[in-house]
Parts: C-alpha cells; sequence; structure tokens
C-alpha cells in the first residue's frame, strides 16, 4: 500500500503522502511562471530514466508537456518553438534551432521541414526537402501552422515520416522514395492520357482508368479518388460550390516479406498508346531496382470486399493480399456502413432494417446472409499491393464494380432496427444469389403470393434486373428494362422497390376505374346514384 500512496524523502527519512506531497509542489511552483515550468518537463523529458535504453520519452512527461502546451496556446515566439520542439519529440523526429532563434528544423534520416517565424511567432514560411530535392514550400503544413493547427501539423509529420517505412538502412529508403516518385508521375502520365478537356470531376471518378487523381502535397499521399454514389452526386448538385467527396484509394509504398523489383524512373516516356492503352518500357535492371518493398493502394478506413473480387486482383498482380479472417460478405457491409454502431455480439439475423422513404409506407429489410453455399463471403480489406503502374486500372475496375454493389445492399440498411412485427411496413428479403448478384422477395403488392426482383451487377457501368412473379397473380406494369434504369440511375433498392409499388397501385386504381366506367355503361341509374 505505502508504494501506491506514499513517497519516500531522503531529507527527512520518513514516508509523506501523495496528497501531502503533490500539496508540497504546488506551494514551490505556485509563484513560478509556466516557462520555468515548461523548461523542467523538459529536461526530465530529455534526461533518460535509470538503467533505461528506452529512447522514447515517458508518457506521463509527455502528456503533462501536452497540457502546458496548450495553456500557453503557442502565441510568443518561445511558445511556438516548445511546441514544434514537442512535436518533433513526440513523432519521433528530431528539432533544432537556428542561431537566431527565429527557424526550426524539424529533421530525419530522410527529410528536414524549416519553419520561419518572425520575432512576435508569426508563421513566415515552412518549407519541405526530400532526399536529393530542393526545399519547397508546404501549403498545408504552412496553413495548419497559422491555423495553430498542431494537431493537423503533427499528422503530416507522421505521414512524412510513413513514406519511408520499408526495412533496411538511408540507402534504401532513398530508393524507395525514387520508386514512389516513378510511380507517381507514371500515373499522372496515364491521366493525362486518358482524360478530355471537357470532362468533369465525376465523370472522371466514374470513368477514368486511374478515377480522379490528386497529386501528394507535403505528406499527404496522391489520392485517387474512384467511385461516388448518386446519392452523393445529388447532394453536390443540390449544393452548388460543395465537393462531396467519394471513396478514394492513397498511393504509398512500404515493407514487403518478399523482395520486388520496382520502377526507379518512370515507365511511360511519351504519348504513344497499343489499342487505347499507354505502352510501358521494360522493366529492366536499369530502369528497376530490388527492394524488400511494393506499392500499396491504401483505403481510408478498411472496406468489404468479396472474396472473388479479392481472388481476381490477386490474378492480375501475383501478390497476396492480407486480410482478416473471411465472414459473411453482408456481414461486413452492415458493419462498415453503420460504423461500428452495429452490434458484433448479435446475429444479423435477429434484425430487421427500417428505412423511411417519402410518400410511401416505411420498408423493413431483412438481411439473410445465405447458406454456406450460396452466401457470400469476404473481408475488410485495408489495403492493396502491387508492383507495376499498369495493374492500377484493373484493380480500380475491380473495386468500382465492389462498390456499385455495396451501395445497393447498404441502400437497405439504417440505424433503425426492430425485432417486433408492424403490420403497416413493407417487409422485403434480402438475399445473396451469386457473386454478383442478390435477389430481394416481397408480397405482391395486389395478389397473394410472393414477388421477386434479382439484381445482377455486370460490372459498374452495366446492371440487369429481373422480376419474378407468380402466373395467379397480377401484372405489376414494370419491365425489367423499367427496373433496370431506376436501379442504374440510384443504385438504391428503396427507391426501386417503391417505383414497383407505385405503379402497382396506379395500375390497380385505373383497372378499378374502368371497371366503374364498364358499369355505368351497362346501368346508368348506379352512375347517377
Amino acid at each position: 500500500m505505502h508504494q501506491k500512496t506514499s513517497k519516500y524523502f531522503p531529507d527527512s527519512g520518513k514516508l509523506i503522502s501523495t496528497n501531502a506531497l503533490m500539496e508540497k509542489m504546488r506551494l514551490k511552483y505556485a509563484q513560478k511562471p509556466w516557462s520555468e515550468t515548461l523548461k523542467l518537463v523538459r529536461i526530465c523529458m530529455d534526461k533518460p530514466a535509470q538503467g533505461s535504453s528506452a529512447v522514447t520519452a515517458d508518457r506521463p512527461l509527455f502528456s503533462c508537456l501536452e497540457k502546458i502546451q496548450k495553456t500557453l496556446n503557442a502565441k510568443s515566439l518561445a511558445a511556438v518553438m516548445n511546441q514544434l520542439e514537442f512535436l518533433s519529440k513526440q513523432k519521433g523526429l528530431n528539432s533544432h534551432i537556428s542561431p537566431n532563434g527565429t527557424s526550426c528544423y524539424i529533421t530525419s534520416d530522410m527529410f528536414y521541414v524549416e519553419v520561419q517565424l518572425e520575432k512576435d511567432g508569426k508563421v513566415i514560411d515552412v518549407k519541405l526537402a526530400h532526399p536529393g530535392e530542393a526545399p519547397v514550400i508546404c501549403e498545408d503544413l504552412l496553413q495548419h501552422l497559422r491555423m495553430k493547427d498542431y494537431a493537423a501539423f503533427g499528422k503530416i509529420l507522421e505521414d512524412l515520416s510513413n513514406l519511408y517505412q520499408i526495412p533496411g538502412n538511408s540507402d534504401m529508403k532513398a530508393k524507395a522514395y525514387l520508386v514512389l516518385q516513378s510511380l507517381e508521375k507514371d500515373l499522372c502520365s496515364m491521366s493525362l492520357l486518358y482524360s478530355t478537356q471537357d470532362v468533369n470531376r465525376v465523370t472522371e471518378v466514374l470513368h477514368g482508368k486511374v478515377g480522379h487523381l490528386v497529386p501528394r502535397t507535403g505528406g499527404t499521399p496522391m489520392n485517387i479518388e474512384f467511385y461516388i454514389s448518386p446519392y452523393q452526386v445529388l447532394e453536390e448538385e443540390l449544393n452548388p460550390g460543395s465537393c462531396v467527396c467519394g471513396t478514394k484509394l492513397f498511393v504509398t509504398v512500404g515493407g514487403s516479406d518478399m523482395t520486388h523489383k520496382l520502377p526507379i524512373s518512370p515507365l511511360i516516356v511519351d504519348s504513344q498508346t497499343q489499342d487505347g492503352k499507354p505502352v510501358f518500357l521494360p522493366l529492366s535492371d536499369e530502369l528497376g531496382v530490388d527492394l524488400p518493398a511494393c506499392f500499396f493502394l491504401k483505403f481510408h478506413q478498411p472496406s468489404p470486399i468479396s472474396s472473388s473480387s479479392i481472388n481476381e486482383i490477386q490474378k492480375i498482380t501475383g501478390i497476396p493480399i492480407f486480410a482478416p479472417t473471411l465472414a459473411p460478405l453482408y456481414e461486413l457491409i452492415v458493419q462498415f456502413t453503420l460504423n461500428g454502431k452495429y452490434k458484433e455480439d448479435c446475429s444479423i439475423n435477429n434484425y430487421r432494417f427500417i428505412v423511411s422513404l417519402p410518400d410511401c409506407p416505411k420498408h423493413s429489410y431483412f438481411i439473410n446472409k445465405g447458406t454456406e453455399k450460396s452466401g457470400i463471403t469476404g473481408a475488410l480489406v485495408s489495403k492493396i499491393p502491387f508492383t507495376h503502374p499498369k495493374f492500377v486500372p484493373p484493380i480500380i475496375d475491380i473495386l468500382r464494380h465492389q462498390m456499385v454493389y455495396n451501395t445497393l445492399i447498404s441502400s437497405c440498411l439504417s440505424e433503425n432496427r426492430i425485432n417486433k412485427d408492424y403490420s403497416e411496413l413493407l417487409y422485403f428479403e434480402v438475399s445473396p444469389v451469386k457473386d454478383t448478384s442478390f435477389s430481394i422477395s416481397f408480397q405482391h403488392p395486389v395478389g397473394v403470393n410472393l414477388a421477386c426482383v434479382v439484381i445482377n451487377v455486370l460490372s459498374s457501368r452495366e446492371i440487369k434486373c429481373s422480376l419474378h412473379i407468380n402466373p395467379q397473380d397480377a401484372t405489376l406494369n414494370c419491365s425489367n428494362d423499367f427496373i433496370t434504369r431506376v436501379v442504374e440511375r440510384c443504385l438504391s433498392v428503396p427507391l426501386v422497390m417503391r417505383a414497383i409499388f407505385k405503379n402497382a397501385v396506379n395500375l390497380e386504381a385505373d383497372g378499378r376505374t374502368q371497371n366503374m366506367e364498364v358499369v355505368g355503361e351497362q346501368n346508368p341509374e348506379v352512375t347517377c346514384e
């Protein structure tokens, strides 16, 4: 007990309680300025603990220094310098202050950041330099510092360090940076090759061979926006000037268990094409380098990908995709769509998802995982490894295909789930059929039997739908082409079901009107009454 609540003071030879010790420290430092307290904490951080070989400072000291920095709010030159030094140490980097005291250098073995300040602490400029490159102004870092957003500034420092996360010495890491540059240049060339002057961003996202490409800036990797849902497109159209972000992939290089030959210089040297595809130079020893690394397309967060899509990608790249244990794809889509709000300890088959639509009764969707034979498995994939720029377009095609399928399934989900039956709801069951198709079963709107719509997602650009009803029931006045057009336009199962039910109701109403007209012609007195 004494070890947790008491401390030993050599001067007095007595144990003192923690509360008494804290009170003694408060009295000692009550009259001292924050700068002295900050200096003391920094000294403690720089001085390693006795018998410890760890280079990382103690977590409680980091927490203490962070609280002090926030209290100071980093307005003066000294306070800003202290904040930069703290961030450097926190991210495992070094920092140095220039002789005149107005510049701070944040350094690693592979890059450095130069922060220039005025004597009152205002930020003048922020420059970034990679191996063999002249320092260039980094707007992201500059704006974050001017806004005093040190968390975002620290995140970029962390991302810069991650650019060189491969095994080996500085020479190997420098080569890794060169192969990343080579890939980025080839992807930019491919983007320019496939694009036209009048193409807009949404078209480029949905149909561009390499999507909508945004070059790397500072520590933010190059990203490829390759999919955006119809709902997101509509949201952007209804809010002029806004830019709704679709699904992105980040282009990076990272360590690998195997050695791969990667291009160290661009493989596309001109605008020549063959069958509409760019012509790549052979990956020879002069143009390539063997490294324990490979390129990665990284998701912002792990995304549900079907086993068949994973296998397709692996056939293209020849490199296995690391993924956790396979699970039912529909469960993964539910978890991903509801962003962790779905309770994993409860079976998905115990829940219905209630979807509300205007001018229509509420829909209740039952998600059926399927049997072991018919069920579709998948995994939450965080990154896709590859070794050549030519693999990027086919990978994006497969991922777009998957995103369209996921969008249709996720349209049936909501945070509103029930276990009870309500007679005013319209009930639907969503079940897998094959890897790219699923069915929606429902009670015929004006009949007594079940009806079914099968949606087959052939590709990201082609969907085929078919309606199946019992011959004993009335037609629903919905052709397969009509259902397909609605699906392709909105990628929403509830909106498709609403359209089918509205057509059925309108058809029934027209039938009743015609019957009344016939009765009126046969018996005019009934009409008058």
